[in-house]
């Protein structure tokens, strides 16, 4: 029973993480990492799938291999994900609750990418984010 619950959080966590992808101000890595921590507690074929997958498997195996995100990819991710907060929220929104809820949003995934994530160990990785 806790497998499949599990399961489902990880797949939930999985579309919000692919949502962040096309949505402005929702973060993709910090949701792709607890979909690749809740899949590996239950299934490891879908952890395997995960980590394999071409468009997906990037976000968390650059993560693990470096152990968090270079100065530069935390600068660069942020400044992109308030310029697309700026635009959406400034421009494209134009009801206040989904405004409030973009830039709360994009306050909270820079307080995670800013302070939580740690820095990474910058030894012979690019700097360049992907």
């Amino acid at each position: 029973m806790l497998k499949a619950f599990l399961i489902l959080l990880g797949t939930i966590s999985l579309m919000l993480g692919i949502l962040g992808i096309f949505v402005p101000g929702l973060p993709t890595t910090p949701f792709l990492l607890l979909t690749a921590l809740l899949y590996l507690k239950s299934s490891n074929r879908l952890y395997n799938w995960l980590i394999k997958n071409k468009f997906l498997g990037k976000y968390i195996t650059n993560y693990q291999r470096r152990k968090g995100m270079t100065r530069r990819q935390k600068i660069y991710s942020i400044s992109l994900m308030w310029i697309m907060i700026i635009i959406s929220a400034g421009f494209l929104v134009h009801q206040l609750l989904v405004k409030l809820i973009i830039v709360t949003a994009g306050l909270v995934g820079s307080i995670v990418m800013g302070l939580i994530v740690p820095l990474a160990n910058n030894d012979n990785v690019r700097d360049k984010p992907e």
